[in-house]
């Protein structure tokens, strides 16, 4: 068990630094009345639930990606994942290994949108929403052009 791929290096604030791009890790799924909490015995503060497994998992997917490449950005050690056969549980819990695959994860995050608050003047404001002018576009477009990207 543990994580599946040959680790390569990333570069991280200019620093390069060995990661993998699979991860699998065991989460425990505690159910309850009021839905399952999802938690991994190998990452502190990486929690989430669902109202059913199918939810619960996805979230538990979603996480476990959010929780990673916030370690790979940091900059901190990537834990080893426990052996599920030495993870103990009780009645309510059940162990699921959950996988995630991080070069999309990366990718998105690298392209995700930004909110920037900007100033222009009223007059300017007016003729562009007359226009119905797609501001977050045309600052993409000058800024690239600008940048020479």
């Amino acid at each position: 068990m543990g994580s599946n791929s040959f680790p390569r290096f990333l570069s991280i604030g200019g620093i390069f630094m060995s990661v993998k791009d699979k991860y699998i890790y065991p989460a425990i799924f505690d159910f309850d009345e009021d839905g399952i909490t999802v938690t991994f015995p190998d990452l502190p503060g990486c929690i989430t639930c669902g109202d059913s497994q199918e939810e619960a998992f996805r979230n538990a997917k979603e996480v476990l990606e959010l929780y990673m490449y916030g370690l790979e950005q940091d900059e901190e050690e990537i834990p080893e994942p426990s052996q599920i056969n030495l993870i103990k549980t009780e009645d309510t819990q059940s162990i699921v290994l959950i996988d995630i695959w991080m070069i999309p994860v990366r990718d998105q995050m690298k392209n995700r949108c930004v909110k920037k608050t900007l100033t222009i003047p009223k007059w300017l404001n007016d003729i562009a929403m007359e226009n119905k002018v797609n501001c977050s576009a045309i600052l993409q477009s000058a800024l690239k052009e600008y940048l020479g990207i």
